[in-house]
């Protein structure tokens, strides 16, 4: 999928970085991640690291014995190691672990990292020197991106290999991104009037050190999960008027009898969302009276009194999925503050801590987690699309929403099989990657996390699901244009603006055309935030009600 990573537009705000009363947010690194956004340094930080820097300078000094710095590294730890081989020794450990392979990263991912990196470092544990931290913030700044292998790292001492290919670019010797065009390091920082990292000390151990590759994919994936909730959310909505089903399943009541968090905001969400939806058969406290039985004492064929699971139990699902994100996004927005290299530096209590915060499980689970609940709203969705386009199931509209010359024309057809080998894929994929733990580095690293490969599967499950939204959004488009065409009767808000939204990028389908390009544009639109900032440019109230879920 040709992935928008970098906006075209001027930076329009600035992120800082370091101010320990007031954390990084995910969407923060989203926008520094994409261009949208500066980065500048908290004034302490410059402190915090000069008195870390200081205490590391004084001990190497006194040739103590200090993991990474004075020695070797994993089971070579026992092989002490001159201080004055220290730079030597900090460029080698990039050197042998930049080791990478496979295609690279998409370059917001590789901008996430950098920024989730300068974030840990900026905690002032880490003993780098405060020009180290403002060359990362100067190098965001200019809109590079490392080009980093996206295969090699088991997540346990963190993201060593492609933390390694982040330094090597900085030390002038990788390469780099910049809009969308690809070229040696060197060449790179001397166009952005940047010399080449020259590491000292930790600082070769402090950037590769630790969990913010995982970290810094996993910021992107909690940004854009939540966009593709609220569109589902949406898309439920509009679904449900096309095919007349009951608001009764979304009334608050059934909230308060389950009172999951999640399922208490979807069902506020979709109540509110469908308060003026004539479309949608509206609540009664009280069920009408049975019809007159026949002979046989049953009266056949009536109205059914509530709907298939795909409209009825949207506030549990979305609710589940909603709790699932909640927790993710907990879990990585405290990693993302979080000092994760080894050994930790503190200055004021003049300690070195030798500790194993680079050991990213926590970061682990919470992806796959949110992978499951990712895959489980394509499942959704796909089942919305298959209801919607079968003639034996969707009310009376057309088969595959084709209502012109049915039979030359076939509509969403082909599109409704791609929405399901997508789902089939995602299957396929879904075992989780946070338990296949594999020994490495001659068993010093004996238990391992595979978060980055957790990080990395989710952000794949998100741009596919991306893909069946949006052909979901356009069924759903399709079908209220066809509604339209029987009666006047209004709908939603939500669902004309889900309909506008679409019709953007995607025209009425009144022949059969090839629909690839329409699903792939609407679902980069989608990921990168376009689609969901369109809707609700005409009603403030619609655009509250999505930013509150």
């Amino acid at each position: 999928m040709a992935m928008l990573d970098l906006r075209s537009e001027a930076a329009s705000r600035s992120v800082i970085v370091g101010d320990l009363a007031r954390p990084v947010a995910l969407d923060d690194v989203e926008a520094v991640a994409t261009g949208a956004a500066r980065v500048e340094l908290h004034p302490d930080t410059l402190r915090r690291a000069a008195a870390s820097d200081a205490l590391i300078t004084r001990l190497v000094a006194e040739r103590r014995a200090i993991y990474g710095v004075t020695t070797g590294y994993g089971p070579l730890a026992n092989n002490h190691v001159d201080p004055a081989q220290g730079a030597l020794l900090q460029r080698k450990l990039v050197y042998h672990l930049a080791s990478g392979v496979g295609a690279p990263l998409p370059p917001a991912q590789a901008r996430a990292i950098v920024m989730a990196r300068l974030v840990t470092l900026s905690q002032g544990l880490s003993a780098v020197r405060p020009e180290l931290l403002e060359w990362l913030c100067a190098c965001l700044n200019c809109g590079l991106a490392p080009i980093i292998p996206e295969k090699g790292t088991v997540g346990a001492s963190g993201d060593l290999t492609p933390l390694a290919h982040m330094a090597l670019a900085f030390m002038g010797e990788g390469a780099f991104w910049q809009g969308g065009a690809s070229a040696p390091a060197d060449a790179m920082l001397q166009a952005a009037g940047l010399r080449p990292v020259t590491l000292r000390h930790k600082e070769g151990l402090a950037l590769v050190n630790g969990t913010s590759a995982m970290t810094g994919i996993a910021t992107l994936n909690g940004v854009r999960a939540r966009r593709l909730l609220r569109l589902s959310a949406l898309l439920t909505v509009a679904y449900a008027e096309a095919l007349g089903g009951h608001r009764a399943a979304w009334h608050s009541l059934g909230a308060v009898a389950r009172p999951h968090a999640g399922q208490r905001r979807a069902t506020a969400l979709l109540w509110g969302l469908t308060e003026n939806a004539p479309r949608l058969r509206q609540f009664a406290p009280i069920p009408a009276r049975i019809a007159p039985a026949g002979d046989d004492g049953v009266a056949h064929t009536q109205e059914l009194p509530q709907d298939a699971y795909s409209i009825r139990c949207a506030p549990q699902l979305l609710g589940a999925v909603d709790d699932m994100l909640v927790h993710h996004d907990r879990i990585v927005e405290i990693e993302l503050s979080s000092v994760t290299d080894n050994p930790l530096v503190f200055a004021e209590e003049d300690t070195i801590l030798h500790a194993g915060n680079f050991f990213g499980q926590h970061v682990s689970f919470a992806s796959d987690s949110l992978n499951n609940a990712i895959i489980m709203l394509g499942v959704w969705s796909e089942r919305q699309i298959a209801r919607l386009t079968d003639a034996t199931l969707n009310s009376g509209l057309p088969p595959f929403l084709q209502g012109n010359a049915t039979g030359l024309n076939s509509g969403f057809m082909g599109a409704q099989v791609t929405a399901s080998a997508l789902v089939a894929e995602l299957r396929a994929k879904s075992a989780p990657a946070s338990i296949q733990s594999m020994p490495t580095n001659a068993n010093n690293q004996d238990v391992v996390t595979m978060g980055t490969v957790a990080a990395r599967r989710a952000g794949e499950s998100l741009t596919d699901v991306s893909r069946i939204l949006a052909i979901q959004a356009m069924c759903v488009a399709q079908a209220v244009e066809l509604r339209r065409r029987e009666d006047d009767r209004p709908f939603s808000v939500a669902a004309e603006e889900l309909h506008f939204a679409v019709r953007h990028h995607s025209a009425f389908l009144n022949e059969d055309r090839p629909l690839s390009h329409d699903i792939e544009t609407i679902a980069i639109d989608l990921l990168t935030g376009a689609m969901m900032g369109r809707i609700g440019r005409r009603s403030n109230e619609l655009r509250e009600r999505l930013e509150a879920f």
